[in-house]
């Protein structure tokens, strides 16, 4: 009942981007605004064409259905619907649909006289898969270069692709993309467990703090970032994952085309060894 009453208060009209008064309403609990009505035709347009390559292919099988990208003898130019062209118009609805998603929380944000971390945080994921499917792709000269859409084929891509450089792992922006990624799930499900460690103490004791969590930390690594601190910092190294991320599969080919433990001969020839 708190939520229903406080929603009474922000319920009002404006703080729209674009459209003005003319999505800026509610269904049930949720926001339409017109990035939102944006964000349904995209999705659903995507979603069709996605099912319509997936009939004129040779398999309904969910692991092994493909969407593949344009060969690339096509370059940057626009391929038949059947070589490559429902992957592009498929990519222009994802980025499309997923813009639309974060600019619809600019306008709830808006809205709620909030702070814009969510939308700038979901903005990182989108950044990732935008370098992925348009920026590397422009660099090297051809949409073939993007990834398919299918689990088992997207999975191939990832294997050819780092083989391709013969061992990925060295590449030094991918490894502190896995280390922020881990960093991530380490430093939240810390605070995750401490904060169910505190509220579920157990039959008959009573209910712990927030200055139980700090004691805690403390005593383990003589230092607490606090309540508000674990969250900025989730938020950092979830975003530094993301970015990252995308970092390294921009640099592997348009910048780098060697393998990459090749690049770490930089070490080898520092003077100190000689």
């Amino acid at each position: 009942m708190s939520m229903l009453s406080y929603e009474k208060k922000y319920r009002v009209r404006g703080g729209t981007l674009l459209g003005g008064d003319l999505f800026d309403f509610w269904v049930g609990p949720f926001y339409v605004g017109f990035f939102g009505v944006t964000t349904i035709f995209f999705a659903v347009v995507g979603t069709l064409m996605l099912v319509y390559g997936a009939a004129i292919g040779p398999t309904w099988n969910l692991w092994q259905i493909n969407i593949a990208p344009p060969d690339l003898s096509y370059g940057l130019g626009l391929a038949p619907l059947k070589e490559g062209g429902i992957w592009q118009i498929v990519t222009v609805c994802a980025i499309g649909a997923f813009v639309s998603w974060a600019l619809r929380e600019v306008e709830i944000c808006r809205k709620l006289g909030m702070g814009y971390h969510v939308p700038i945080a979901f903005s990182a994921a989108i950044a990732a898969y935008i370098t992925l499917v348009v920026v590397r792709p422009v660099l090297m000269g051809a949409w073939g270069h993007g990834f398919p859409y299918g689990i088992l084929s997207h999975l191939d891509w990832v294997s050819n692709v780092g083989y391709q450089y013969l061992h990925f792992h060295y590449n030094p922006a991918h490894m502190l993309a896995v280390t922020f990624f881990f960093t991530t799930t380490f430093a939240l499900a810390l605070h995750g467990g401490a904060v169910l460690s505190v509220l579920n103490p157990g039959e008959d004791k009573p209910v712990g703090t927030a200055e139980h969590i700090n004691s805690f930390f403390r005593d383990i690594q003589g230092y607490s970032i606090g309540e508000l601190g674990i969250h900025r910092l989730g938020l950092f190294l979830a975003i530094a994952a993301g970015l990252f991320s995308a970092l390294c599969i921009v640099i592997s080919g348009p910048f780098w085309t060697r393998g990459w433990p090749e690049w770490w001969n930089w070490w080898l020839e520092l003077p100190i060894w000689s």
